[in-house]
């Protein structure tokens, strides 16, 4: 019996629709050529944009000599900026995230671009994090959950633009906006609330590429950001919605007290 192709398999067949794969990079020189080489097993093709701010250690040399297109600052953009750069110059139907630190074969990718070849707006990564810890969930992983469950998309549950890679059709990067990358919830709560197809695909497990590298109590400045990201998510839909995100009040009659 002949085996059964999968999405996942290297030998299926390639994407059909023009890829962009957008990698923000900052001092990544140990791991960008590899990434960059297997971003290129995805297509004849693909278009191959590397963000470079604030390296120092000849990641824009790498990133040119390993065939990806360059765009180049000398100072850092801030985290997921690149992101929002990288979209600017793509012309690809289909944009995919990556990072320049995590290598990640290109027969697990491919699954996030078939997905938007099958109508998928939003492609996420099922990676949710860690839930069931000895003390409690990593303030990340809740906000995740959180935005998720009040934008309606309980079922998301911690999956999240957040994380990559995951990828977006070209429809949802004209209905969000280029610049809302930069902030992965609200684009996420944005993609929602447009009504596009928002979809957790498949599952890496970026936390085995990206190992923790905070150590006992000291602080987490990433985590606090990525935190606030989720609250000027929250922000942006209730605003956009009602006070409440169309969440019910039920029977409250708030007028009696007031």
């Amino acid at each position: 019996m002949r085996p059964v192709r999968t999405p996942s398999s290297p030998r299926f067949k390639r994407p059909r629709l023009k890829v962009s794969v957008i990698i923000p990079v900052m001092n990544e020189r140990r791991t960008l050529a590899r990434v960059i080489r297997e971003a290129k097993k995805l297509q004849p093709g693909v278009e191959i944009i590397a963000v470079v701010n604030g390296s120092t250690d000849g990641s824009e040399n790498i990133a040119r000599v390993s065939g990806a297109r360059v765009i180049f600052y000398e100072q850092p953009l801030g985290h997921d900026v690149g992101r929002s750069v990288g979209a600017r110059y793509a012309s690809g139907d289909v944009l995919l995230f990556l990072d320049g630190d995590m290598v990640i074969p290109a027969q697990k990718l491919r699954p996030f671009i078939y997905a938007v070849e099958r109508g998928v707006d939003v492609a996420l990564n099922r990676y949710i994090g860690p839930t069931r810890l000895r003390s409690s969930a990593h303030p990340v992983v809740l906000a995740k959950h959180a935005l998720n469950t009040a934008i309606g998309r309980a079922d998301l549950r911690g999956a999240s633009m957040t994380t990559i890679p995951h990828a977006v059709s070209r429809k949802a990067l004209d209905a969000i906006g280029i610049e809302n990358l930069a902030v992965p919830p609200k684009a996420q709560a944005m993609a929602v609330q447009k009504q596009l197809r928002v979809e957790a695909v498949h599952f890496i497990h970026v936390g085995l590429l990206n190992p923790v590298r905070r150590r006992g109590n000291r602080a987490d400045p990433l985590g606090r950001l990525i935190v606030g990201d989720h609250l000027e998510a929250l922000r942006w839909y209730t605003q956009s919605t009602n006070d409440r995100g169309l969440h019910t009040d039920l029977n409250r009659n708030r007028n009696m007290v007031r």
